[in-house]
């Protein structure tokens, strides 16, 4: 009993803060950072998961018999996590944070050009533990009327379901005032495509830090990867930020239909006008969602890319039920 106590008290508690696959670095309770593996297998509600432990996680862990490593005994209860499939395997699920406060997302208009689908696959990561979004438009300094006009469209869109929406360029430094405001006294998930600038944006924040950019490819036009990994930097004892690899694709192994018909939040707000409790929005008589889409109270672009991610699913779901690997 008094040694099982001892090796109790021989754990201690840490933070990880950057994650390279293998191996973790924590940090301790006394700002120092320690390498440190994992043994044993951890899972999330029974799914297998590429990485057990995010960025984010609070930990317990064991150092070496020669103090210069450590290995994680244990993983605290996570207040939330954003989880996307993985893409490399596609049954297994990969934890992007954990613990964040807030997510901002980053998308331009242009250079690369937009994908406005994306910021509702991304939104669909966030929207079921009601984490808030920040929807920044990088790269304000390219805009041209038309693409102003998009901008104008967009805000209008998300801000009306309470996504706010800013525009900023990291080139000319605007919009950051505002933006260091948004952050102060929390932990906030940075994400968005390749060659969207995170990287530009974090510099400007930590200048010290002069992480690597890179311009997009010439030949396709698409951004380049220049974070490999996810890492947690902090600003100052109340601010952190988590930057994270650009994510090409997301795609939702783990969700079902009403899964994503209950994380589109207006669509969850009007189906309580549905006739049927599990309607899908698609043939059903007497939908609130469609009725909204016909009157102008829901976005038509939204429900495109809802149809697109339920047929997704459904079209994963019917291939991993019929046919044998």
């Amino acid at each position: 009993m008094e040694g099982a106590e001892k090796a109790k008290q021989e754990l201690e508690k840490g933070l990880i803060i950057r994650s390279t696959g293998s191996w973790y670095d924590v940090q301790l309770e006394d700002g120092s950072t320690l390498p440190c593996r994992m043994i044993g297998k951890f899972r999330l509600d029974g799914k297998k998961l590429t990485n057990p432990v995010a960025v984010g996680d609070h930990v317990l862990i064991e150092r070496e018999s020669h103090d210069e490593n450590g290995i994680i005994k244990s993983i605290e209860n996570r207040t939330n996590y954003v989880i996307r499939q993985s893409p490399r395997k596609k049954h297994f699920l990969h934890i992007i944070a954990a613990n964040i406060d807030q997510a901002l997302l980053i998308v331009t208009i242009k250079e690369p050009m937009l994908k406005q689908g994306f910021i509702d696959r991304f939104i669909l990561m966030t929207e079921p533990y009601n984490i808030p979004v920040h929807i920044l438009f990088n790269k304000g300094d390219l805009y041209q009327e038309d693409d102003l006009a998009v901008f104008a469209l967009l805000k209008e869109l998300y801000e009306k379901i309470g996504y706010k929406c800013h525009l900023i360029s990291a080139m000319e430094e605007k919009g950051f005032v505002n933006l260091k405001k948004i952050i102060k006294g929390k932990t906030s998930l940075l994400s968005g495509q390749s060659g969207v600038g995170k990287s530009s944006i974090i510099n400007i924040l930590l200048p010290d830090l002069n992480l690597k950019t890179k311009d997009l490819s010439d030949f396709s036009g698409k951004g380049q990867h220049t974070t490999t990994f996810a890492e947690m930097f902090t600003l100052d004892d109340t601010t952190r930020i988590i930057d994270t690899p650009g994510i090409k694709t997301l795609s939702y192994n783990h969700l079902e239909v009403q899964d994503v018909a209950h994380n589109f939040r207006e669509f969850f707000e009007a189906s309580s006008e549905c006739r049927f409790a599990d309607c899908t929005h698609r043939n059903e008589p007497h939908c609130a969602v469609k009725e909204g889409i016909e009157n102008g109270e829901i976005s038509e672009l939204r429900y495109m890319n809802y149809l697109q991610i339920i047929e997704e699913i459904e079209d994963q779901n019917y291939w991993e039920r019929n046919v044998d690997y």
